[in-house]
């Protein structure tokens, strides 16, 4: 299977601690044309670390569907890629955008790009393990805002197989502060032999569409928008700009809920709802309220109330989303 790739195939972000089966298939039912899971560590893999499996759930209905691994050990690659496939995963993305500190003083994540002959040889394990056309690379503009190593790495991936590019084009000392530069991806994209999706500040389908139109990418990747709004993929791809209602909050509510009772882990399902709610009801009058009380919600009939009073709720005049959506992200960060 090769990724469908495209202006018309918009992809969900690996959301480290987000992007579960239940969120994908969400997504999925909005419109989302391809998923992938939150990173898993080619070590961990190997090591059968705890976790591990629930990072890799899926299901058939789950497709297509690119594992996106993180390490910096080819060998460890090389064991991990073994143990996917013979598990019947076939799409691959390599993590070299994560600057979390935990990961990054690993060598793996953002600070794989400050080992091009690792990361190299990292991707051609991948491919020679996978095949051509499944494998794709997820990267930051560099280590700093004087480091465009970027260009260089894109091309040594590509040399050694690499089917697509996902730049987020943010510094790894940025975090997720600031702004992207969009200009960066328009560059790779003209440096590029394989299609370029872009990431980074898609806060609304809007926010996509002139992405694509200033980039000329081949394609988005949705994280922080999908998030707060998992109807960010049917906006996307028929162009409503209609802020959501109180019953359409209500409904997506409701769905996620039942998501998660099917396919997550049934002792903590509310515990999830708990930090999944307050995202969604940002702009909504009197949203303070009901993020308070759905943080000390203790059943599912508490819960039911509450989404019942989100159903009437009406929409706030405030800020645009994805201003609200940025401030309450780099306070998290």
């Amino acid at each position: 299977m090769t990724p469908p790739i495209g202006p018309q195939f918009p992809w969900l972000a690996p959301l480290a601690g987000y992007s579960d089966l239940p969120f994908r298939m969400l997504c999925r039912e909005y419109g989302a044309a391809c998923a992938v899971t939150e990173m898993v560590s080619s070590k961990g893999m190997v090591y059968f670390s705890p976790g591990t499996k629930d990072l890799l759930a899926t299901c058939p209905q789950d497709s297509p569907l690119a594992v996106q691994l993180f390490g910096a050990e080819p060998e460890m690659f090389a064991r991990a890629m073994d143990m996917l496939l013979d598990q019947g995963f076939t799409l691959f993305d390599l993590n070299c955008g994560c600057s979390v500190p935990k990961v990054a003083k690993t060598g793996a994540g953002s600070a794989l790009m400050r080992t091009p002959d690792v990361l190299r040889g990292i991707v051609r394990v991948m491919v020679a393990k996978a095949g051509p056309g499944r494998v794709g690379v997820k990267l930051r503009s560099g280590s700093s805002a004087e480091d465009l190593s970027v260009f260089n790495i894109a091309k040594s991936v590509e040399e050694e197989g690499a089917a697509w590019l996902c730049l987020h084009p943010r510094h790894a000392r940025q975090g997720y502060s600031g702004t992207a530069r969009w200009e960066l991806v328009k560059e790779l994209k003209e440096r590029s032999n394989v299609p370029v999706i872009a990431s980074g500040d898609l806060f609304t389908a809007q926010d996509a569409h002139r992405c694509l139109a200033e980039t000329g990418a081949d394609g988005v990747m949705f994280a922080r928008g999908a998030m707060y709004d998992p109807a960010i993929f049917r906006h996307f791809l028929d162009g409503s700009t209609a802020p959501a209602s109180g019953p359409e909050i209500a409904r997506l509510i409701e769905r996620h809920a039942a998501l998660i009772r099917e396919y997550g882990r049934p002792e903590r399902a509310l515990l999830r709802m708990r930090s999944i709610v307050p995202r969604y009801v940002r702009n909504l009058l009197g949203a303070r309220a009901l993020r308070q009380e759905v943080g000390s919600c203790m059943s599912w009939e508490h819960l039911a109330d509450i989404t019942g009073r989100i159903a009437e709720a009406k929409p706030a005049p405030g800020p645009e989303h994805h201003l609200q959506i940025r401030e309450n992200w780099d306070d998290r960060s």
